[in-house]
């Protein structure tokens, strides 16, 4: 509903509480045309009509807004790293539709046909692509839908009710999907209306979801119960939910000793009463809407105790006033109606309750398996949610789930966005160590900035709590032989190293079993080595791993190897049989800072300098130099404890690929490892499938800034070091990250990183290679309870809320989208926008929900949730927001639909739809690359028609599928049990017996008609067929494609040895030869892939076979239901007419 401002200040809530004012609840029918409506009130007709005015849907391009009104991109913007602020952004202030303390929510079906009623402006979309500006209306009888001006007769410029076959959501008929303007138009406020003999379609644009959701719902049930739909409405209208707020309200007042209970219950307990439901609101507006309600209860009241004198009666006054800290049952209700309601939670339930007030085992059932992608959902789950969260007696006992029940369904654990499944180790732990990510603090001793800022030993102590499991430790020596962890070259007090020890042993294995590497920066004498090794043995014992490294193997021992274990990264001394002690370069990662500094105060200060003009100019001249490594002696005891991660000093990659063993860590300067991810990304892969990398940030970043993670990750390198102390967007990536595989501390990389042949581009902007790359749909539906900014004041309590998508990964996948702003509403503001982000390395991906205050003199940060693309679960989802330093906010939410469908098949089919909407174009074939090496080439050439075969077979089942979807109607995010479901809506006929069946007894359902069909019926069985075919196609011929294509990568492989001396007898030299290797495992990544899509492909139609035939039971779509369907669709008919004749009769 929308927050209507100043324009509605004048109109006031409906009364309660008082005989004489509460004469009836009715809503008048009359028409209004030629201007907005206004029937005195709050009530929903008014409200339907103002959202015409305060749209909160984008205008289409037709609309006359001026040439700056097509979208325009926004540019990405700068890391929140503190402040939160936001800058230079395009401004786009709009009005929600969402209520405001005095409206009327709507959460019930009489709400919607009142306000259709009272008529709407909409769009109507011809096939020509032109657009006409309507007004629509129900007629007063409830009989048809009319609509002017028009040109036509007005007898014909109306529709039946009755000639009604389905009122369809999205953008999702013909006339849609060919309109030139099918892109300016939004998903979310498009709706038809398929009606007649011939299925001919009214296609119309609402200029806000909520409206379109009042007329989508208002006619789906007048098409169920015809004009008696209000009478029936009014005799079972929120049952459930009246009769246990009555309950509540009841027990409530006998519990409640501070007044009268015939004069209702105190007003503090009231409040408690609705915030026991909604958590989040204010208790001063909850007071507020009372103390309204009550006001307008005295005013009314005074008119009726008017002894005629003009002189009121004094002890009617006391009453009343006594009476103000009381609240009505009547009251109650309606307080709670307003503070409660969810119109977008109720339009989502009645789009799965078949036209009910409430869900049923079924319904729900239904929408957990459709929508919400659980599987092996009984009416046995349902009923368990069901006696889980409806609030109602009665409710429970038929298994029914009303709103409020359906509200705390959805805001509840099962609900939320992040997977539980990932909350726990739910990755392979015995892979090499080179094959995950690590999570990696640095100079982890510091908790503020690293030039000044203090140390201390909580930081080690909340890194380990949060999963790291890389800590650093800078050791010097100290007064009396004591040594000490400090930053060298900085001003940052020390810390004693055996405190550090100590704090490190009781939390090493605090959050994760897996091992903890501490990366020793060892500046100590030989002395205070001495005692290094002493503590370390003392206090770390026998966790330390002090095994010497396999010398036969390829790749390191797994974290599942190591458990329980600590290694030590540090220098180690080269073997020599004297065995004594010796000389190695010293690791230094502060030296830079250090000679930067002292280059600036070589240039001398200005007089009264402050430390941070210093500070400044440091960063300001800071680019990265070449400082010699000096020459320390090496313990030898000490260097004995340094085995699976031995410090050695980068070269090339050529050298690390000949001489550089598994157990040999090379250390990057961030400046160095962002040039080489640009310059060779490829080697750099590459280089991290047998090596653990590691990436400290710049010196320079004197404030403790980070590094963006995801720069390195996308090249593999496993240690990227973050200041854990610096909130922001960068740890905010770094920590939801790690958080998939429960919080361990190890993450396993993507498996082309993994592979020994594979062909990988760090800084791809395409699609990758052997990768099927997916489609990522999000809606952001409304947010909860959003508070102010932190520091904020100059608006005071008013927050004008929008929401950024962003989606983090290699640079192919990098963009972000924003919703509009709403207007002054933090409680409850809806966006209802839709988003679509194609994702070309799912394993990578991350998505970024940020909430922004919009405010002229600088956005600024109200939450943000971030979260792996692997870890979303699809449907409807909550979304906890969580602050700058990442606690989560008390209530604050987003609500969200997601959806991740596959452009070529992949996924999780279980959990995710499984195919998107696809342009007819040519298909496009992936193309093997000529090596130049004969013999493997010829190899490679065998493999080129079963590629294209093989992309034939997944295609042509995928656009089928695509095809099917359409002619059903459904949005591309749709499945095929989404698809048959709203099938069955269509094919009904009025004595119930479908038009069409599903025979379920072969493997593959087939689609009888029963009956001649109209032409769309049946285009929708020769397609259903087509898609039967291609998925028989599959199911029959990709085992025999899928081993070929893997011979022939397995007979190519033998070549991989040989590929240097090939290429010289062919004459290949310098450059050629590594290209050739290059193009060889790119034909490798491309036939592994290929093989994978095929079994992807093979498991898609298992699936959708599965859904078809859950869905076509699940609709009574089966002959085996047919004859149940028809006897319960004429026992319900039958159940209608007469409840409402009984209601007339009452009326009566």
């Amino acid at each position: 509903m929308a927050e209507f401002g100043e324009n509605m200040s004048a109109v006031g809530p409906p009364v309660a509480g008082c005989k004489a004012a509460s004469g009836g609840t009715g809503t008048s029918l009359e028409t209004h045309r030629g201007e907005p409506v206004s029937n005195g009130s709050c009530s929903v007709p008014n409200a339907g009509k103002k959202v015409q005015n305060d749209s909160s849907c984008e205008s289409p391009k037709w609309e006359s807004t001026g040439p700056d009104s097509a979208a325009k991109p926004i540019p990405r913007r700068s890391s929140l790293i503190k402040d939160g602020s936001r800058a230079g952004r395009e401004k786009k202030k709009t009005v929600s539709f969402s209520s405001s303390l005095s409206e009327k929510k709507i959460s019930s079906a009489s709400d919607c046909i009142h306000s259709m009623v009272e008529g709407s402006e909409l769009k109507k979309i011809r096939p020509n692509s032109r657009v006409y500006q309507r007004y629509y209306l129900l007629d007063a009888g409830l009989q048809a839908l009319c609509w002017e001006p028009s040109k036509k007769e007005s007898d014909k410029a109306r529709i039946s009710l009755s000639s009604i076959r389905e009122v369809r959501t999205g953008r999702n008929t013909e006339t849609f999907r060919t309109s030139g303007v099918y892109d300016q138009i939004s998903e979310d406020c498009a709706f038809s209306i398929i009606y007649g003999d011939i299925y001919e379609s009214l296609d119309l644009v609402a200029n806000s979801a909520e409206v379109a959701n009042i007329w989508v719902i208002g006619l789906r049930y007048l098409m169920q119960y015809g004009k008696h739909t209000l009478d029936m409405l009014a005799s079972s209208q929120n049952s459930l939910r009246l009769g246990w707020l009555e309950q509540l309200f009841s027990s409530a007042a006998n519990q409640d000793t501070r007044g009268d209970a015939t004069e209702g219950i105190h007003l503090e307990l009231a409040i408690k009463l609705i915030q026991g439901v909604n958590p989040g609101v204010n208790s001063g507006k909850v007071e507020h809407r009372f103390k309204e309600l009550q006001r307008l209860r005295e005013r009314m009241c005074e008119l009726t105790i008017d002894n005629g004198s003009g002189l009121e009666d004094y002890s009617e006054n006391k009453k009343l006033t006594a009476r103000n800290e009381r609240v009505t049952k009547q009251e109650f209700v309606e307080v709670f109606h307003d503070f409660c309601t969810r119109p977008e939670i109720y339009f989502l339930l009645v789009q799965f309750s078949s036209n009910k007030e409430f869900l049923d085992t079924k319904d729900l059932m239904r929408f957990i398996e459709a929508e919400q992608g659980m599987a092996q959902v009984s009416e046995e789950t349902s009923l368990k949610l069901i006696q889980a969260h409806e609030p109602s007696e009665k409710g429970r006992e038929q298994g029914y789930l009303s709103l409020d029940g359906f509200t705390s369904y959805l805001t509840s654990a099962e609900c939320h966005l992040f997977d539980q499944e990932h909350s726990i180790i739910c990755q392979d732990m015995t892979q090499p160590l080179s094959h995950y990510y690590i999570n990696s603090s640095h100079n982890t001793y510091l908790i503020e900035d690293q030039f000044r800022g203090p140390s201390d030993i909580s930081g080690y102590i909340r890194a380990l709590k949060m999963g790291c499991r890389c800590v650093e430790l800078d050791v010097w020596d100290g007064a009396d032989e004591e040594p000490l962890v400090c930053t060298g070259h900085s001003l940052s007090p020390p810390l004693l190293l055996h405190c550090v020890l100590e704090a490190i042993r009781r939390f090493a294995f605090a959050a994760s079993e897996y091992p903890l590497i501490l990366c020793v920066e060892n500046h100590c004498s030989l002395r205070q080595q001495k005692v290094m090794w002493q503590h370390l043995m003392r206090i770390l014992g026998e966790k330390l791993y002090t095994d010497p490294p396999d010398e036969e193997a390829s790749y390191l021992p797994s974290p599942h190897a190591l458990r329980h274990r600590i290694l030590l990264k540090g220098k180690k001394l080269v073997p020599s049989s004297d065995g004594e002690d010796g000389e190695v370069s010293e690791e230094d990662e502060g030296a830079e800072m250090c000679q930067k500094i002292k280059a600036v105060n070589s240039g001398g200060a200005a007089p009264g300098g402050s430390e941070k003009d210093t500070v400044q100019k440091i960063v300001v001249t800071s680019s990265p130099s070449s400082v010699p490594p000096k020459r320390f002696q090496l313990l030898k005891e000490l260097s004995d404890l340094v085995n699976l991660c031995q410090s050695v000093t980068f070269i090339d990659f050529p050298t690390s690929s000949k001489s550089q063993k598994p157990w040999e860590v090379c250390s990057f300067h961030e400046s160095l490892a962002v040039r080489l991810a640009s310059e060779n990304p490829g080697d750099f892969v590459n280089h991290n499938k047998h090596f653990l990398s590691r990436v400290y940030p710049n010196p320079m970043r004197i404030d403790s800034s980070n590094m963006n993670p995801q720069d390195l990750w996308k090249c593999g390198c496993q240690i990227v070091s973050m200041n854990f102390q610096t909130a922001g967007l960068m740890m905010d990536l770094n920590t939801a990250w790690f958080r998939q595989n429960g919080n361990c501390g190890y993450v396993l990389r993507p498996a082309i990183m993994r592979q020994e042949v594979s062909y990988f581009s760090a800084d791809t902007r395409d699609t990758v290679p052997g990768v099927s790359p997916q489609l990522l749909h999000v809606k952001v539906i409304s947010g909860q309870n959003l508070p102010k900014p932190k520091g904020s004041g100059a608006k005071g309590d008013v927050v004008d809320p929008y929401v950024y998508v962003e989606i983090h990964g290699i640079p192919a996948d990098c963009t972000e989208r924003r919703t509009r702003t709403v207007s002054q509403n933090g409680d409850n503001p809806i966006f209802d926008e839709s988003f679509e982000f194609q994702i070309n390395l799912p394993e990578l991906a991350m998505v970024r929900f940020v909430v922004l205050d919009d405010d002229f003199i600088g956005d600024e940060f109200i939450g943000q949730y971030t979260i792996p693309l692997e870890c979303l679960q699809p449907g409807y989802r909550h979304v906890p927001l969580q602050s700058l330093t990442g606690e989560e906010l008390p209530h604050a939410k987003l609500f969200v639909h997601v959806a991740l469908t596959n452009r070529r098949g992949g996924g999780k089919p279980h959990k995710r739809g499984l195919s998107v909407r696809k342009a007819r174009k040519g298909r496009d074939y992936t193309a093997l690359r000529d090596l130049g090496i004969r013999a493997v080439d010829e190899v490679f050439k065998m493999a080129a028609p079963l590629l294209r075969e093989a992309t034939d077979l997944r295609g042509n089942m995928q656009n089928s599928v695509a095809v099917f979807r359409e002619l059903c109607g459904v949005s591309a995010v749709a499945n095929l049990m989404q698809c048959i479901l709203a099938l069955s809506s269509r094919v009904s006929e009025p004595e119930g017996m479908p038009l069409l069946l599903f025979d379920l007894r072969d493997q593959y359902p087939t689609l009888e008609p029963q009956g001649s069909l109209p032409d769309v019926l049946r285009r929708v069985v020769s397609t259903y067929e087509m898609m039967v075919q291609a998925s028989r196609a599959v199911m029959e011929l990709s085992d025999g494609i899928h081993d070929k294509i893997l011979h022939i990568q397995t007979t190519a492989m033998e070549f991989h040895e040989k590929l240097q001396s090939l290429g010289t007898k062919e004459g290949l030299k310098g450059s050629k030869v590594s290209r050739a290797v290059e193009r060889f495992s790119w034909n490798i990544t491309i036939l592994k892939g290929q093989a994978d899509l095929l079994k992807h492909a093979k498991a898609e139609v298992l699936e959708n076979m599965k859904q078809i035939r859950d869905a076509a039971l699940a609709g009574n779509l089966t002959k085996e239901r047919a004859g149940l369907r028809r006897a319960s669709s004429q026992t319900r008919r039958g159940h209608n007419e007469k409840l409402a004749m009984s209601t007339r009769g009452q009326s009566a």
